[in-house]
């Protein structure tokens, strides 16, 4: 069987968001957070279709009176059963096998066990009436937001996540890569070294560092202030892209993001913003904001680097009170996923 897994900027069907709700993590911040899941919705919709897991009936009727502004054939929304918002890392990976899109159901464990992950695990097999293909469950932890892949072959992701014992215990590296082969299809595998961020809860996705634009572009968080606690870890990320080849052997074009200044939660302790958390879809990218002087400079850098496709800001800084972003909250469906008969 021929398997690929696609780019992100390949073509869509939609974008997967599970709703907040009182129960999750954002449960003191509803009035903040929501209208951030307002905004995604409203931006993906313009461009494709939002499917929106919800976590019960009640709040299902409740996101569909905040987004009753979207267009109906835009907006699909699914009772499932929910644990926390991160789509990313519990919606489905979805590859091209066959010529098929076939939606995995990799296991969620909460990125190692650190929180409750029962009900957001189940969610792509639940959601299997909305795609084309039923989703096919795997014995394999693995989360959407510790790869990244141009599509070709190549996936790039980092050791402390895919190689750390709290996701896949006893799996040595040469057997973790020969799973990601056989699943993903993929035939060249680069884990990066560097690049901590405080405040991640996920031991260090590759979506919250570097972040594959295009086979031959790179994006990624540069931090230029040599008094932050960064500054070293991001500089030695910054050295390990320079020695990087893409697919065909030519080094890679790497554009650095800006570094926002630090923002802190109530307890002091230091929030992952990062401009690198930004979604690809159909026509548009969107890009995390977070009230920071170096949000227009972010915008600017990933435009030049997106010609054609409309760049746009969301702000996000209450989602990172929960440690993650605009990313993060996103799972992209490449075209074919859903099921398009049905709504």
């Amino acid at each position: 069987m021929a398997t690929r897994l696609p780019a992100e900027w390949e073509p869509q069907s939609g974008v997967l968001l599970t709703w907040p709700h009182a129960a999750t993590g954002f449960g003191p911040w509803m009035a903040e957070v929501e209208p951030v899941f307002v905004a995604m919705a409203t931006a993906i919709a313009r461009f494709e279709r939002v499917l929106v897991a919800c976590h019960d009936d009640s709040d299902a009727a409740r996101v569909r009176s905040l987004l009753s502004s979207l267009p109906s054939d835009r907006l699909t929304l699914a009772v499932t059963g929910s644990d926390d918002v991160w789509a990313r890392d519990h919606g489905p990976i979805t590859v091209v096998r066959d010529g098929a899109l076939v939606p995995l159901d990799f296991i969620f464990n909460g990125w190692g066990g650190k929180f409750e992950a029962e009900l957001d695990d189940a969610i792509p097999t639940r959601l299997s009436p909305w795609w084309s293909q039923r989703a096919e469950a795997l014995n394999l932890v693995l989360e959407g937001g510790a790869i990244e892949s141009d599509g070709r072959g190549t996936l790039i992701t980092t050791r402390s996540v895919l190689c750390n014992p709290n996701r896949n215990p006893g799996l040595t590296r040469d057997a973790m890569d020969a799973e990601l082969a056989r699943h993903l299809g993929v035939k060249r595998i680069v884990y990066l070294e560097h690049g901590h961020l405080d405040g991640d809860d996920t031991d260090g996705h590759v979506d919250t560092i570097a972040r594959l634009v295009d086979e031959h572009t790179i994006a990624y968080v540069a931090c230029d202030d040599r008094t932050d606690s960064h500054f070293a870890s991001f500089a030695a990320l910054e050295a390990e892209l320079k020695k990087l080849l893409a697919f065909d052997g030519r080094p890679y074009r790497l554009v650095p993001l800006p570094w926002p200044q630090a923002v802190h939660d109530e307890d002091g302790r230091r929030l992952p913003a990062t401009y690198a958390n930004f979604l690809i879809i159909n026509g548009a990218v969107l890009v995390p904001t977070y009230r920071d002087p170096s949000d227009a400079e972010a915008l600017r850098r990933l435009a030049a680097v997106f010609p054609g496709r409309e760049v746009i800001g969301i702000d996000c800084k209450p989602l990172i009170l929960q440690y993650g972003s605009l990313h993060c909250a996103t799972m992209q469906l490449p075209a074919g996923t859903l099921h398009e008969g049905r709504r």
